[in-house]
């Protein structure tokens, strides 16, 4: 019998923004399915009716469009296996939650959420299972002409799975090997809801991943525990031998402290925890994304690729490429990742400074159109060289190189009283004359002549090259001070020199 060809699937729900816990679920996938040469498919999990959230979707895939992870299949490219949104899927469903009654495998119940709330009240730890099934209302206990009456009459219900008390099942997880539970410990679960006609998660995961011949779940950690309950699902609807392989990941945890990453920690310690920025459609409140701050998606991939797996060789900085050839499930960790985001720092000024300069000049050019500031690429493209190994994001290029597009309207007061000297000014004019004569004005040969020139004059070198950096950018920062004066070009230099000496005397 041949293997099957490699099926995952990445499953959101539309109740809000795409959790990076999420992004990095769904990166794996894509490492796998590339890897194998398998498919990818994007399946909208849009059955909780309730929670659902205007937008959510389209904010889910302008995120993967963002961060270059694609999808073979699923809402959006469509296939063969679709309708990919589950709200378009209901008579599938019903089909399935009906061959469970049929089966006797599940069974109707008709406690209204006042008779459930009473009971919890009355029993700690209430748990609708095998103990207490048959002291509630449903098609177990109703005489059968009872329960066809409610069902007649339109009564509200649900359609609960029975498990049976006292079996071991056995869960087999690529990361975390053979987990075994007892089902005695499970609960009768709703499978499906009268009042939308739709199915909860349980139903609608299993059928959609045997329909769509799903071969591989890999999701996080947090769904370990309904992992025995899917796996009787597939034996309760006959479909064992299809039954996918199981990969639950580690909890991305908390920078700090215990417990797994939510939004409040990265409102707490000022980091992203969305890709995007997300504006909640009821409050208005914003909530800051990766994107918006500043970070490269390359960055993010690779660093959310790190939070969980390992290539085994040590090696930090890797393509997609490289990541899709390296990715094993079996060198995903079983404990949980620390959410670091320093880290996620650093990695975008790796990234940030291998870019191509005209390519990150493209990405700086929009923070100078809003400056009102025109600039040839080619001059943009040379400053963004010259500085990129100072900056983080591509915001703080402005910060770091200003003084390319603008001459300093005012001195660093600091900086004056430290770097100019009393004969900082003679000192500059007579600098002036040299450079007016200096060709060519390239910083090789400027910095020949200027240090010939200094040593002839016995003059210090700090002193002179401190305040001709004041002069040409306001304070102590840029690069190599000859890069400075070629990219600014003569003119330009002799002009702040001359306007430096005759504002700071």
């Amino acid at each position: 019998m041949c293997e099957r060809k490699v099926r995952v699937r990445f499953a959101p729900s539309p109740t809000g923004p795409l959790h990076i816990g999420g992004v990095r679920t769904a990166l794996y996938n894509y490492l796998f399915a590339r890897q194998t040469g398998g498919d990818f498919l994007l399946r909208i999990e849009d059955t909780d009716s309730q929670r659902f959230v205007a937008g959510a979707e389209e904010y889910i895939t302008e995120s993967f469009r963002w961060l270059g992870i694609t999808f073979d299949e699923g809402a959006g490219p469509g296939g063969p296996y679709g309708p990919y949104r589950q709200s378009e899927r209901k008579p599938v469903y019903r089909q399935y939650a009906e061959r469970l009654l049929e089966a006797r495998l599940a069974y109707y119940a008709f406690d209204t959420p006042g008779e459930l709330e009473a009971r919890r009240n009355d029993t700690p730890n209430f748990q609708y299972d095998a103990s207490t099934r048959l002291q509630m209302r449903n098609s177990l206990t109703l005489p059968p002409e009872e329960t066809a009456r409610l069902l007649a009459s339109g009564a509200q219900y649900v359609v609960r799975i029975k498990i049976e008390p006292g079996e071991t099942i056995r869960v087999h997880d690529l990361i975390r090997g053979e987990v075994t539970v007892n089902s005695s410990v499970l609960d009768d679960k709703v499978l499906f809801k009268a009042a939308d006609q739709l199915p909860t998660y349980h139903l609608a995961n299993i059928v959609d991943d045997y329909l769509m011949k799903i071969t591989h779940v890999i999701r996080g950690e947090e769904w370990l525990p309904s992992a025995p309950l899917h796996v009787l699902l597939y034996r309760y609807l006959g479909w064992e031998e299809a039954m996918p392989q199981f990969a639950h990941l580690p909890l991305l945890l908390k920078p700090e402290g215990n417990g797994k990453l939510s939004k409040r920690d990265g409102d707490r310690l000022g980091f992203p925890v969305f890709p995007l920025e997300w504006k909640d459609p009821k409050t208005g409140e914003r909530s800051p994304g990766y994107r918006e701050e500043g970070y490269l998606p390359e960055a993010v991939n690779n660093f959310l690729a790190l939070l969980g797996w390992n290539p085994g060789d040590g090696r930090e900085m890797m393509s997609m490429d490289e990541m899709v050839k390296l990715f094993s499930l079996e060198h995903c960790n079983k404990s949980g990742a620390r959410f670091d985001y320093e880290k996620a720092k650093w990695f975008n000024r790796q990234y940030l400074v291998r870019k191509d300069n005209r390519e990150l000049a493209l990405l700086f050019l929009p923070l100078l159109e809003e400056r009102h500031i025109k600039a040839p690429l080619e001059y943009v493209e040379k400053v963004a060289g010259l500085v990129k190994e100072r900056v983080t994001f591509v915001k703080e290029l402005w910060e770091q190189s200003s003084f390319f597009f603008i001459p300093p309207a005012a001195y660093d007061e600091k900086t004056v009283k430290k770097r100019w000297k009393a004969d900082s000014a003679a000192c500059l004019a007579e600098l002036a004359r040299l450079f007016r004569a200096q060709a060519p004005f390239d910083a090789h040969s400027t910095e020949e002549t200027v240090k010939a020139w200094i040593e002839s004059k016995g003059y210090h070198p700090g002193n002179v090259m401190n305040a001709l950096r004041l002069a040409l950018a306001g304070e102590s920062k840029g690069p190599h001070i000859f890069y400075i004066t070629e990219t600014i070009g003569k003119e330009e230099t002799i002009k702040r020199i001359q306007q430096a000496i005759a504002t700071l005397k």
